[in-house]
């Protein structure tokens, strides 16, 4: 998950993936100019983002995660990681 500090959206996304029991590795723009560079190469402009495998998970950030439900992303989540 694509992150930066101070962000209440990213908060609720990690909050979110815990409650689910879904790991993730957290990734900081706000410490890392090539993660920031990257994110904006994929057209993002905001945080949080979640990729599995350089696969955008959902759109929307934690909007489109909160939209879903645990067994919906764990079943993306599988998905992606069979290809």
């Amino acid at each position: 998950m694509y992150t930066q500090d101070h962000c209440p959206f990213c908060q609720h996304a990690k909050a979110w993936l815990e409650k689910a029991d879904i790991t993730f590795e957290e990734k900081n723009i706000s410490h890392s100019q090539e993660l920031r560079a990257w994110l904006k190469e994929q057209g993002h402009r905001t945080v949080p983002q979640l990729y599995v495998k350089d696969t955008l998970l959902v759109e929307g950030g934690y909007q489109g995660l909160a939209k879903l439900d645990e067994n919906t992303v764990k079943q993306k989540i599988k998905e992606i990681n069979a290809n």
